[in-house]
């Protein structure tokens, strides 16, 4: 595959997504009336099944149908759906991620394989599940999933009201040949994470900095539930008020990947938790092009980017709500209720 090819799933796919004033119960309900009887068994699964657990951002063989199992209505409705639960970033970066597999089919010249025999580099192999019955006055979930793009969702009364564990990562974090050469997706996720830490002085780098080696992944991995991770680091009330605010810009980039109405309400969540129990805490290299590390996290959020494989060219970033990972939380409060 020629590398000016690269990036045209990208325009491709977002074509479909046609910006419409639905609530976003809706928007599944029209993905899952678009399905014949085969795509509709595979795609939709209980509220409380395990399935929707099964969290990973791995190439590994997935449940759902995929972007290759569908008709252009159905990949208009699907797009939709997803559209609708991100920001315009947010969905930017979901699939240019999606179409780095076009790179490393390159990279890799192919060569590697899915068990079934299947290429393990597919730029359509991402997979949509629906978890419960979409309606607005009922609970259910929804699943955005394949290799480096896990985004896992729980909604009612038409709007989301979790939306974690969420992943994305780019291998090769930066594109290192071809007409694409220099492209990289997570590029303000790197830059602003640089920024906040050379901004630190000699003091508050002792704070910050916990192991001048990298870990090799990061530490919550797809953990069903996500814990706070020692040591803390720096916190945000022992940062100058021009610190404070790049460490806003580098946690706002995170949190602005959702749509309009759930980042606000996360951030809501976040300051009345306090925003100055959160914390910044780095390992490894202090520069580009080696091994790196950081974490922002407080009493109700982990946020993790760690870049260490393939010789510091491949992020991994995930954002975890420590109180309600999959709804979790709002789930059990519902339930007692309901009783």
């Amino acid at each position: 595959m020629r590398l000016k090819t690269i990036f045209f799933f990208v325009t491709s796919f977002c074509v479909f997504a046609t910006g419409q004033a639905q609530e976003l119960h809706e928007l599944a309900q029209t993905f899952l009336n678009s399905l014949d009887s085969n795509l509709l068994e595979k795609a939709q699964f209980k509220l409380n099944d395990d399935e929707r657990y099964n969290f990973n951002y791995v190439p590994i063989e997935r449940k759902g149908p995929s972007f290759n199992d569908f008709s252009p209505h159905q990949k208009e409705a699907a797009t939709n759906l997803l559209k609708a639960s991100l920001s315009q970033d947010g969905f930017n970066k979901a699939s240019e991620i999606m179409a780095l597999e076009n790179v490393l089919v390159v990279l890799e010249n192919n060569e590697k394989k899915m068990p079934d025999g299947t290429p393990m580099r597919d730029a359509l192999n991402y997979h949509f599940t629906i978890f419960g019955k979409p309606e607005k006055s009922e609970f259910w979930g929804w699943r955005f999933e394949g290799h480096h793009v896990s985004l896992n969702f729980l909604a009612s009364e038409g709007t989301i009201v979790s939306g974690t564990p969420s992943f994305m990562g780019s291998n090769p974090g930066i594109v290192p040949n071809g007409n694409y050469k220099g492209k990289e997706v997570l590029k303000k996720e790197t830059e602003i994470g640089f920024e906040l830490l050379n901004s630190l002085s000699k003091e508050q780098m002792v704070q910050a900095l916990f192991h001048n080696e990298a870990p090799y992944e990061i530490y919550s991995r797809n953990n069903k539930n996500a814990t706070n991770l020692e040591p803390n680091g720096i916190q945000f009330f022992a940062l100058s008020e021009e610190q404070k605010i790049i460490f806003q810009k580098l946690l706002n980039l995170y949190l602005d990947n959702y749509e309009a109405k759930f980042s606000k309400a996360l951030k809501t969540k976040i300051e009345q938790a306090d925003i100055n129990k959160l914390s910044f805490a780095w390992a490894g290299s202090l520069k580009p092009g080696k091994g790196h590390y950081y974490r922002i996290q407080g009493p109700t959020l982990l946020i993790e980017y760690d870049n260490t494989q393939n010789n510091a060219n491949h992020v991994h970033t995930v954002v975890r709500d420590l109180t309600n990972d999959f709804g979790e939380d709002m789930l059990n409060q519902h339930y007692k209720l309901s009783h």
